[in-house]
């Protein structure tokens, strides 16, 4: 009988190639469904609230957050199995030389020859990110309209939901295929140093991603307004020039109509910086709605591959980023305002404010919320 290491040296080499990519897509799965299998551990024996956070987190609020992120964790169990599997028969069926063969057929048929690979190529990620769409379309139904309606966090219609579907599908491709057209063409002409140049052109298209994004890209889904003027905006922008934060433009996104989760970010470069704000955090400021209620247009419009060794390492970078943020906020005297926002953020979205350390540790961006409470509560009381 073979043992596994003659088994392995008689494989060719791109059979060999084959079978780690395998054995490493496997080894993640398992070290993430390992991860997920202890923090669901938590979410079903701590029942009780924290003492640290007795005072300012109900037993309600805690047990809804507790059940709503149980919900989401079964799911993505279900839904991460799925599509490991799903992966693997694709490679052990030979999925993807049947579609690259059926996209050179159709790239033959359009009256491109064998030798235009690029045009082939991009029928070939067409229709895999079409095929990525069409199979992802359930799991993403089920989350939308049976975990956030069940939650109370979904706002979405039907109609919206497959109207938005559409709409991202087709802004993808009108970004994508561009642009990967340019990354083969610049492979196929760059010579030796090839890999320099693709670099520094998918560095270039990041930047300006970027900054393009929420001004031409996010308001095709979204309605952005000017935040109105009153003492809401008037205290953003003292707070942005009192530490030389060259914030331009204050905005407002709908994201009301989509769901009910709330949240904020800024983006920009250099000396032009813009905030916008969800109208989910804004639900009681009066100026807000009423713009809202006289500009209304009557419009009824609404995962996830990393690359998890450098996944890990951007999200132990975020968190360090997040503790220096929050730091720089006790330093500005601001702790005791971060330590409201916080609290209100987790509540408003059902944060559940314990988490397995090592699940925590591979997976958040953000530092668990005890842990940033811990880091403010001294300056809090101060």
């Amino acid at each position: 009988m073979a043992l596994p290491g003659e088994l392995w040296a008689e494989l060719t080499m791109e059979k060999r190639i084959f079978c780690s990519v395998l054995l490493f897509s496997w080894a993640v799965y398992l070290w993430e469904a390992f991860l997920a299998r202890r923090q669901r551990k938590v979410y079903r024996t701590t029942t009780h609230v924290p003492w640290e956070l007795g005072q300012i987190m109900d037993s309600e609020t805690f047990e809804k957050s507790r059940l709503y992120q149980l919900d989401k964790s079964t799911f993505s169990f279900w839904s991460g199995l799925y599509s490991e599997l799903e992966g693997t028969m694709i490679l052990l069926c030979g999925g993807i030389p049947f579609l690259w063969n059926v996209s050179g057929q159709i790239s033959g048929r359009a009256g491109f020859e064998p030798e235009y690979e690029i045009a082939q190529s991009l029928v070939f990620l067409l229709l895999a990110t079409l095929f990525s769409a069409v199979t992802g379309l359930p799991w993403s139904l089920y989350n939308t309209f049976v975990i956030e309606e069940k939650h109370g966090f979904n706002q979405q219609t039907l109609g919206f939901f497959f109207k938005d579907a559409i709409k991202k599908f087709i802004v993808t491709q009108c970004i994508l295929l561009p642009v990967t057209a340019l990354l083969l063409y610049i492979i196929k002409i760059g010579g030796d140093y090839f890999f320099i140049y693709a670099w520094l052109f998918t560095l270039v298209v990041s930047l300006v991603l970027v900054t393009i994004y929420a001004d031409y890209i996010a308001p095709l889904f979204d309605k952005f307004i000017p935040l109105p003027e009153g003492e809401l905006k008037q205290a953003i922008e003292m707070m942005a020039k009192s530490i030389d934060f060259p914030l331009t433009k204050v905005y407002v996104v709908e994201g009301s109509k989509r769901s009910s989760h709330s949240n904020a970010y800024f983006y920009g470069f250099f000396k032009n910086k813009r905030i916008v704000l969800f109208d989910t955090l804004l639900e009681d400021y009066c100026a807000l709605n009423k713009e809202h209620s006289e500009g209304e247009d009557g419009e009824d419009d609404d995962t996830k591959s990393k690359v998890k060794v450098l996944s890990f390492c951007l999200t132990v970078l975020s968190r360090r980023f997040e503790f220096q943020a929050d730091a720089f906020a006790k330093e500005l005297g601001k702790a005791k305002d971060l330590y409201s926002a916080l609290i209100k953020l987790n509540k408003d979205n059902l944060g559940f404010p314990v988490s397995d350390w090592i699940f925590s540790m591979w997976h958040y961006s953000h530092p668990p919320l005890l842990e940033r409470l811990q880091a403010l509560k001294d300056a809090k009381q101060d």
